[in-house]
């Protein structure tokens, strides 16, 4: 099952796993326990599976960057777009969201994206049911920047009921929404949670970035320090990189982008290379080199088209136009506030800070940018 599993799925639990406290992953099975308002958590029991080669997750903003990426050159390269546009799959992301629970729209020429992703190809995702990356990305009013919000997978919320009435209406990780509800439980939560009323939906299997990576011709990076991944994608599980400018195919970039455990300060290294990947993609997109070879443009999109899934409404044409001026430059990274790790039962969750985090949604739900950038320092 790819991230746009059908609603309802509830083949794992998403807040079973992988955690980390003061950067070190802990992991440990989900047992049924007490949210914070005494309500029990109707989490599933998990075995935990042998894995010789523990692939991380990657959270990275792939989707977006790949649905505006032949924005540059929207003009000359329309029929691209266009045939993107028609290959992608559609999924009913706002099917059975109470209306009335909905956020009222503020900023009309502005809209805000979620996007949800996995690793299919993960050794770790062993369902697919769960959304390991959480994004919320604010497009103001002009296109000529984006904001991007990372929502950590076990922030600590109030989850809504599923439209089936079976789980939610709980107190869990936010992740839990997609294995109790699919994409329109997440959505409402992540509505619930934000006070911002999401536009459209965008889902990317990150098993396809090393495609897109090889259909730009690799990327250039530069490595802030040497480090050895013992979770590569190589036959033997390992690779090394140097400190300095490296080029890099698509192996190499996601093994660059999931190491975590080579580093001391374990996420926040590897987030800041995951930011350093997605400027590197969109630079070398939007460089030109893409437009004019047709072959590995028709690659690009094969693979883009493969990779993501977008809900009914949302035009990758009008976007592709709407953000036509978008580079690394005006393309800003962001986390959601917290006041770091703790434990909830037996769970490691990550606690929201909730007056900064009221304050800068409310900034991106008046279309803010000024006062966004402001509030998540």
């Amino acid at each position: 099952m790819t991230p746009a599993a059908e609603a309802g799925s509830t083949e794992a639990d998403p807040s079973v796993g992988e955690a980390t406290v003061n950067g070190q992953a802990t992991e440990g099975q989900a047992t049924e326990g007490q949210g914070s308002g005494g309500q029990p958590i109707e989490t599933a029991l998990v075995e935990k599976p042998v894995r010789r080669h523990r692939a991380r997750k990657v959270i990275l903003i792939c989707a977006l960057v790949l649905v505006v990426l032949v924005a540059g050159g929207v003009t000359a390269a329309g029929l691209y777009v266009h045939s993107v546009d028609k290959s992608v799959k559609r999924v009913n992301a706002f099917s059975g969201v109470p209306v009335q629970s909905r956020p009222v729209k503020v900023a009309a020429d502005a809209e805000n994206l979620l996007i949800l992703g996995s690793d299919t190809r993960d050794p770790e995702n062993t369902s697919g049911s769960r959304s390991d990356t959480i994004i919320l990305a604010h497009l103001p009013k002009g296109g000529g920047s984006a904001q991007l919000i990372s929502i950590p997978r076990d922030t600590w919320v109030h989850v809504p009921r599923s439209a089936n009435g079976k789980h939610g209406n709980v107190d869990a990780k936010i992740n839990a929404a997609y294995a109790w509800g699919g994409v329109p439980l997440t959505v409402e939560t992540i509505e619930d949670f934000t006070g911002v009323r999401i536009d459209h939906v965008v889902l990317v299997d990150f098993a396809g970035f090393e495609e897109i990576i090889n259909a730009l011709g690799g990327v250039d990076i530069d490595v802030d320090q040497a480090f050895t991944s013992h979770h590569s994608l190589n036959p033997s599980g390992i690779r090394h990189f140097n400190q300095g400018m490296q080029h890099m195919d698509g192996a190499a970039a996601l093994d660059y982008s999931r190491e975590r455990y080579a580093f001391a300060d374990g996420d926040f290294a590897r987030i800041q290379h995951q930011q350093q990947m997605i400027k590197a993609v969109l630079d070398k997109a939007a460089s030109g080199d893409l437009l004019t070879n047709p072959t590995r443009l028709n690659s690009f999109v094969k693979s883009t088209a493969k990779a993501v899934q977008v809900d009914q409404t949302l035009s990758l044409l009008s976007l592709a136009a709407q953000l036509r001026n978008l580079r690394s430059n005006n393309l800003s990274f962001f986390t959601s506030p917290s006041k770091g790790t703790g434990m909830e039962g037996d769970q490691s969750v990550v606690f929201a800070d909730t007056t900064k985090a009221k304050t800068l949604f409310a900034a991106v739900r008046d279309d803010n940018v000024p006062a966004i950038v402001a509030a998540a320092k």
